[in-house]
């Protein structure tokens, strides 16, 4: 038979593996009733299990069957452990100690001193197992008899008892005709036998035999009801309530009378048990599967809770880092948008033909009046430092969010001053006047012209030779006075000067913008070491899960569960190629979510308004600022507590602060229902108006229109705190 059980060798791995994975206490009882199972399974034997109360005649009853005293039995609760009776040539014994040590013996003498209860009613902690060996033909049929300890007397009895009842095949449960059946047993029966999908139990009343016979009809009727209420998993045609009077029944077999043993019930159990055992044998699966099932679904069921509770704890980091993610890839995008923003208007400025037309007449005349330094620091730089500031700001807006290596400040220098040579003085000019030009270049300007006469017209001709273009026409074509001479060399040498500091400028932009692009290069964080354990925990807990299952399934066990399927760490979603940047800003007390400042800028000699493009340009930045600024707020709180929280009350308006708020309404045009969305598209119309860039060529409404974006910027504000309390 060793053969039949040798395919659930798999299914044993696969449980006490379930039990590894799952960290099961070695104490508890599912991890007892796991080994008890395993051993269940690999037994080739059909174990019978004599099952009741202390004193019941457990010990006697199976003296009976086997036909002589081999057990030791008494007035007390002797049985200290679970003794197997097998088959074997002789009567003999054997004891496993706890500490692997085996004791074989003769007879049965030596359990008096391994398998009783000790003077206080305690088992012996050493004792592993007790086997005795009988030469009986039922148990040379592949039977074993388990002689339990007696419950209801000591906790640890009744643990052992519980354990060796879910690894036997039929269970013999002994009742004593003068209890009947008492609450206690009625409860063992349901929780340690049914419960556990133990129903291969017949009952067995003794000590019948010592009532009056009116009170034996009475008690054999009522056991009849009780027995019938627990009714066993038995094949049909078989009775599961028996009357054996197990003390005649062993005087009688010791004494060889048949008639005495017929008369105790002995012979009718016996042949009855006999026949049963015969069928379940056949049908051993039907016995075991049940039992294991149950032990089975148990196992499934923590791994599915641990699963699942693992797997929320990992989905819920997933959702949070997901959620950064999708945050952090938002304020990429809208940064690079003002990154890129302010480096095409940057490269712009650079380019040769814009810097010629702003500033080539500015530069001659620099040159002209050997002040080219002041007037750098004083416009050029200052122009250049705009621009700059506005590059590096998205860098470390940048790097404020995603905390990568801190970006480098952008500086582009200024060319060296050229050196200048004139032509000759004409002999009409006279060379004792301090004002009149000399014929030697001065540093980077010409220091004889430093005003006067000479140099006024000098500077008068740079303005005239740009206006009529005449530095692009044909010298020859051209009757030119020395002071124009003069200029066109002005003007050469700051278009000289200009395609030098273009050509750089947007050299070192370029180099910038590469550098930029790889050092702020947006990268998801690694991931905890906590969740990636985790991850591979509840890995372990899938594929257990699932190979028991296969086992299971191939012992022919239902499940109600499917495998899992494999679920691949999600995949950090794709990072576009044009990456963002960033911008650590110092940090200042502004207003929430300030409107952009608006300035009259400084008045230069040729320098046009701006268009409407470059000023919605700033409105852009303005509002992509705005709304980095709200994503930064929500970064915060997606790392606070989830909880729900009760937002503070916010104090009533005083009639002042509500007049205020009526006057902004008004000041923007707009109903004082309007939501925030129309004060913030009526402040951007009313700015793109009023900005006081648009009126620079009408000096005579430059305090008027100041006095107009006053109003609307504090406007703003009010309804800005208003809509945000």
């Amino acid at each position: 038979m060793q053969q039949k059980y040798q395919g659930y060798s798999e299914l044993i791995d696969a449980l006490k593996s379930t039990c590894k994975v799952l960290n099961l206490n070695r104490n508890s009882q599912l991890h007892q009733d796991v080994n008890s199972i395993c051993n269940y399974l690999v037994n080739p034997n059909f174990q019978i299990a004599v099952f009741g109360p202390f004193n019941h005649g457990k010990s006697t009853l199976l003296n009976a069957m086997l036909g002589n005293r081999t057990l030791p039995i008494d007035l007390i609760p002797t049985t200290g452990a679970a003794i197997t009776v097998k088959y074997g040539t002789t009567v003999r014994s054997r004891i496993m100690l706890v500490d692997g040590t085996e004791i074989y013996r003769s007879g049965t003498e030596v359990l008096q001193q391994f398998a009783v209860l000790d003077g206080n009613r305690q088992m012996r902690k050493d004792v592993a197992s007790v086997e005795v060996f009988c030469p009986h033909p039922f148990l040379e049929t592949g039977i074993e008899f388990v002689d339990l300890p007696g419950t209801n007397d000591r906790e640890a009895q009744d643990n052992l008892v519980k354990d060796r009842l879910f690894g036997t095949d039929l269970v013999i449960q002994l009742l004593d005709a003068r209890k009947l059946m008492t609450l206690g047993e009625r409860e063992n029966l349901r929780d340690w036998l049914l419960h556990r999908n133990i129903k291969t139990v017949i009952f067995v009343v003794n000590f019948l035999n010592l009532l009056e016979p009116e009170e034996q009809k009475q008690v054999h009727n009522r056991l009849l009801f009780v027995a019938e209420s627990f009714r066993a998993d038995l094949p049909p045609g078989f009775s599961n309530l028996y009357r054996v009077d197990a003390l005649p029944a062993l005087r009688a077999r010791l004494k060889g009378d048949v008639a005495l043993a017929n008369s105790s019930g002995l012979v009718a159990f016996e042949t009855a048990l006999q026949n049963l055992v015969g069928i379940l044998q056949q049908n051993s699966g039907n016995v075991r599967l049940p039992r294991l099932q149950t032990i089975s679904s148990q196992l499934q069921t923590l791994l599915v809770d641990k699963i699942n509770k693992s797997d929320q704890e990992i989905k819920i980091f997933d959702d949070k880092e997901k959620s950064k993610l999708e945050i952090k890839q938002k304020a990429q995008n809208l940064i690079y948008q003002g990154f890129k923003t302010s480096i095409d208007e940057l490269e712009s400025w650079l380019s040769l033909p814009n810097l010629i037309t702003k500033y080539q007449g500015d530069i001659a005349v620099a040159f002209a009046e050997n002040n080219l330094q002041s007037w750098q620091i004083g416009t050029l730089k200052k122009d250049l430092t705009e621009l700059q500031n506005a590059v590096i700001k998205w860098l470390y807006q940048a790097y404020d969010f995603f905390k990568s290596e801190r970006p480098e400040d952008l500086k582009i220098p200024f060319p060296n001053p050229p050196q200048l040579t004139l032509p000759v003085k004409p002999n009409t000019i006279n060379s004792n006047d301090l004002t009149d030009p000399g014929s030697v270049a001065v540093g980077g300007g010409i220091g004889w012209l430093l005003g006067g006469p000479v140099g006024a017209a000098v500077v008068g001709s740079i303005s005239y030779v740009l206006s009529k273009n005449l530095q692009k026409q044909d010298e020859k074509s051209v009757k030119e006075s020395y002071h124009q001479q003069v200029a066109k060399i002005c003007i050469d040498a700051a278009e000289n000067y200009l395609s030098s500091f273009s050509s750089q400028g947007l050299s070192i932009l370029a180099a910038y913008q590469r550098k930029a692009e790889k050092i702020i290069y947006f990268t998801a964080s690694q991931e905890p070491m906590e969740i990636t354990q985790q991850r591979e925990y509840l890995q372990r807990l899938q594929n257990q899960f699932n190979q028991l299952l296969a086992e299971l399934t191939k012992a022919n066990i239902n499940s109600k569960y499917q495998p899992y399927q494999y679920q691949p760490k999600p995949a950090n979603p794709q990072i576009p190629k044009q990456q963002v940047y960033t911008y650590t800003p110092p940090k200042q007390n502004t207003p929430r979510n300030p409107p952009p400042k608006v300035e009259t800028p400084r008045q230069q000699v040729n320098t046009p308004p701006p268009n409407p493009a470059e000023l919605e340009a700033k409105f852009q930045a303005w509002e992509m600022e705005q709304e980095i600024a709200e994503i930064k707020a929500n970064m915060k709180s997606s790392g606070s507590s989830q909880k729900a929280q009760t937002p503070p009350k916010t104090p009533p308006k005083t009639p002042a602060q509500k007049d205020k708020i009526a006057d902004a309404y008004r000041v923007l045009g707009l109903q004082p229902t309007a939501a925030f969305t129309e004060v913030k598209k009526a402040y951007k119309t009313l700015v793109k108006k009023w900005h006081p860039d648009l009126f620079v060529n009408q000096p005579q409404m430059q305090k008027q229109v100041q006095e107009k974006m006053r109003l609307v910027n504090e406007a703003y504000n009010i309804l800005n705190d208003h809509h945000h309390q």
